[in-house]
């Protein structure tokens, strides 16, 4: 409690008035702590909302129509940036056009996959790039409305956002008659509570109508029913904060920047045993290697030993694996596992899987909403086995158990959370399996 007032403390020495529960910071102390080129002049300085005027004709060029929006994502191979890589471009185009009612643009920015933290350095440091790419995903699906959903334990980037949409609606990027077009566009920001289930899209939209964050059953799907029952499509934070240079510079660019059905750049969230972690952007189909290289190495010039490479939810794969995939969607299914949300663990040969394990299947088990009988009592038996384990009581047939209960969680739940749950399980045991054993054996074994 003691090193907790110290910090605050040290904040309020700067100026800084503390937040809980809603209090308001100033955006402008936060400018002033983090750096000060997020804000409007400084975007449009580095060609910010170019491409917004020029869908809608405002540069002096003849305007794009919708249909042409969307061709140019799918040129790009623009896959989701929030985990599951579908094509952004074929996802627009499944909003119905001619629906007669309200249709709905939502962001995912509630980034609770443990291991990704690249969403919010986008909108503390570039919120109006998400600005401009609702703007124009909007356009190409007439939708008039938008939400930004925010990770809500991360209260001060979601005040940066806010500062960033009024700076955007005063200058008429925002609201009635964007730019004075015909295009409406209202975009706005609403915060979450830190429950890991509302990163699930169908959670989020019921949180949003004040619910409890739960999963729908689907079909019907959220492009015909989502918020409130309107259309509604859905899209994480770096995949709107893609769109402007799509726009700006062309599909085909874009899909050049990376690899075939994996356009462009991404961010990865490096961290564990590696020198300097943090958020990297690189080519789509940079060899992990160099990803590694420019994280400056495991750390301590020890010998990699695992690498979970799309965040927790993603299988773990060794490190003769690894070394040989390259960093975008394919290679990385090919070799068992999921890009996912783009963070990578790193081990070295010090970690012990078993322990490693036990700390995710505790995760899995915490955030179970517990709507699904076999996500809510299947995540539980998968940490007690782990658990039991780690702790020198394991039994022989532990390792039979813990397959046979992952397995019958997969694919069973309305949501993906019992398969994040169920798949760190099952590749530790298929890579790691002679760790597990070791264990349990030294228990049978051991004294009574």
């Amino acid at each position: 409690m003691a090193r907790v007032q110290d910090i605050l403390a040290q904040f309020q020495a700067k100026g800084v008035e503390t937040c809980f529960h809603g209090r308001h910071i100033d955006p402008q102390i936060y400018a002033g702590l983090n750096g000060s080129n997020w804000g409007l002049k400084d975007y449009e300085a580095r060609g910010g909302y170019q491409a917004l005027r020029k869908i809608l004709g405002q540069d002096g060029g003849a305007g794009m129509t919708q249909d042409e929006v969307i061709a140019e994502l799918k040129a790009s191979s623009l896959r989701g940036r929030g985990g599951a890589g579908f094509p952004t471009g074929l996802k627009w185009s499944f909003m119905p056009r001619n629906f007669p009612g309200q249709k709905y643009l939502v962001c995912n920015s509630d980034e609770g996959e443990p291991g990704t933290f690249k969403d919010r350095d986008i909108l503390m440091h570039n919120p109006h790039a998400v600005i401009e790419g609702m703007a124009i995903a909007a356009y190409a699906m007439g939708a008039s409305v938008g939400y930004n959903y925010i990770h809500g334990e991360i209260f001060q980037v979601y005040e940066r956002f806010e500062a960033a949409i009024e700076q955007a609606r005063e200058a008429g990027y925002l609201g009635r008659g964007v730019m004075g077009s015909k295009f409406d566009f209202q975009l706005h920001a609403h915060h979450g509570f830190g429950a890991y289930i509302c990163g699930e899209e169908t959670a989020l939209l019921e949180s949003l109508e004040g619910k409890k964050g739960q999963p729908r059953f689907k079909p019907p799907f959220p492009a015909s029913f989502g918020l409130y029952g309107k259309p509604t499509t859905i899209n994480n934070t770096e995949t709107f904060a893609a769109t402007p240079w799509i726009i700006r510079n062309g599909g085909q660019a874009y899909l050049e920047c990376g690899k075939p059905n994996n356009g462009g750049t991404k961010i990865f969230s490096i961290q564990g045993d590696v020198e300097r972690p943090g958020n990297y952007e690189i080519p789509m189909g940079t060899p992990f290697a160099k990803l590694l290289e420019l994280a400056g190495g495991v750390r301590g010039g020890k010998t990699l030993k695992a690498v979970i490479p799309g965040g927790s939810s993603s299988p773990v794969l060794p490190a003769d694996i690894i070394m040989q995939c390259t960093m975008d969607y394919d290679s990385i299914a090919k070799a068992g596992s999921m890009l996912g949300s783009g963070a990578v663990m790193v081990m070295d040969d010090s970690r012990d899987m078993v322990e490693t394990l036990q700390r995710l299947s505790y995760f899995y088990m915490h955030e179970s909403c517990g709507q699904c009988t076999p996500c809510r009592e299947g995540t539980g038996w998968l940490w007690r086995m782990v658990h039991r384990i780690q702790n020198g009581q394991g039994r022989p047939e532990d390792l039979a158990k813990l397959d046979n209960v992952a397995e019958n969680i997969m694919g069973r739940t309305i949501c993906a959370l019992g398969d994040a749950a169920a798949m760190p399980v099952r590749a530790m045991l298929k890579h790691f399996r002679h760790e597990f054993a070791a264990k349990i054996d030294a228990a049978v074994k051991a004294p009574a």
